[in-house]
């Protein structure tokens, strides 16, 4: 479904729920979209569920511009479009209560101890089902419904570059320092967003975590 939802800016929406399949297709979406070059494509949006597409107001009408975008969303939809490779990225994680300061009372609070934590974290293989909150800031699903835990009650006033957190069946990396309210479990040294090379991470990829000791993580460049 296509509909405006401001004057420069249609919704593509794929489906009601969240499911595994998405990311990949909005990812597709969105290169299919790229690649036409259209100069009134300003920028390309990706959500859980969704796409926001905003253009140019002074070049076409949304009609035009519904019209445009139809074509390949049918393509895409009958799966006549090339599906993008999709990516694993590995990333390091200093795990401890020093670069993790709510890793002792997240496995308290779920009957674990901090290496079942550990573990658990570094078992899965995550999708980067969003963008958003912050340049980089990837939103990666599911964890084990074992560490599940909430986000805080009140937020911290400022969450170190490298943070690995964790909110319900989330779990995340902020690129830069920030305020935030997930449950910080360790830290990683990879730097996710810069200004040459943009963010690592894109909705679509597969990210899994490799548990690493200080050493390596000052080796790396992490900062305590």
């Amino acid at each position: 479904m296509i509909r405006p939802v401001s004057e420069n800016a249609l919704l593509v929406t794929l489906a009601d729920e969240i499911r595994q399949e998405l990311p990949a297709q909005l990812r597709s979406l969105c290169e299919q979209l790229e690649a036409q070059k259209w100069p009134w494509l300003e920028d390309l949006i990706p959500s859980y569920t969704t796409l926001l597409i905003i253009y140019d107001p002074d070049q076409l009408d949304f009609r035009q511009a519904i019209a445009a975008i139809r074509p390949i969303l049918a393509a895409e939809g009958s799966g006549s479009a090339n599906k993008p490779e999709s990516r694993t990225i590995e990333l390091p994680v200093y795990y401890s209560p020093e670069s993790g300061p709510d890793l002792e009372a997240l496995a308290a609070a779920c009957s674990l101890s901090v290496p079942d934590v550990i573990e658990m974290h570094t078992a899965q293989t995550y999708q980067v089902f969003a963008m958003g909150f912050a340049p980089g800031f990837g939103f990666l699903a599911e964890v084990d419904p074992a560490i599940a835990h909430p986000r805080k009650t009140t937020p911290r006033k400022s969450v170190p570059a490298g943070s690995v957190g964790i909110a319900n069946r989330q779990t995340a990396v902020y690129p830069v320092s920030s305020p935030g309210g997930w449950q910080l479990i360790g830290r990683c040294p990879t730097r996710l967003f810069d200004r040459d090379s943009l963010s690592l991470l894109a909705t679509g990829d597969q990210v899994r975590f490799r548990s690493i000791s200080r050493e390596d993580y000052l080796a790396q460049g992490g900062e305590l």
